[in-house]
């Protein structure tokens, strides 16, 4: 049997945030859109306890990848466990995510390049060149990269490149 092609789509569990989540990240990636609402009808009330017209599922895609938010309910919280990795070829890129994902998110939760949003998701704000470091030959000099992530909240290039210099 002839497989059609694989098509992944995340499917994020929000207490009743669904669509203001995805307008939220929609407004951050560039390349991004809202692409379906889905509305609760009467049917079904009983089990799922919402009224007509709130909103089920809001579909989108961050440049190209694409997510569900459902709305399903306080039962399941976000951890970090699972996170969005984003790749950054600038310190502005790192900057910008960093600030605009860690806003209204748990302080608690930042620690290198780490971070949870405002609904608990949690992301990776990586510069491609720490992954350079760390995957460096020279061992002494992917320690000391190591080290000084450990060290940081926000992921800081020049701080990284000093440290895996020995400066």
């Amino acid at each position: 049997m002839p497989l059609s092609p694989l098509k992944v789509t995340t499917c994020l569990w929000f207490d009743g945030q669904a669509e203001e989540a995805a307008i939220f990240y929609v407004s951050i990636f560039p390349n991004s859109k809202i692409t379906h609402v889905q509305r609760y009808s009467d049917a079904g009330k009983e089990f799922h306890g919402h009224n007509a017209g709130d909103v089920l599922v809001a579909e989108f895609e961050l440049d190209g990848h694409r997510f569900v938010g459902l709305n399903g309910g306080p039962q399941v919280k976000f951890n970090h466990a699972v996170s969005f990795m984003i790749d950054c070829a600038t310190q502005e890129e790192v900057d910008y995510y960093w600030d605009k994902l860690g806003a209204g998110g748990a302080e608690e939760a930042k620690q290198c390049g780490w971070l949870a949003d405002k609904y608990g998701v949690s992301w990776q704000v990586v510069p491609t060149v720490l992954k350079e470091m760390l995957g460096s030959p020279e061992k002494e000099k992917a320690d000391r990269a190591t080290v000084a992530m450990m060290h940081m909240k926000k992921l800081d290039i020049a701080g990284l490149r000093k440290a895996f210099n020995g400066e």
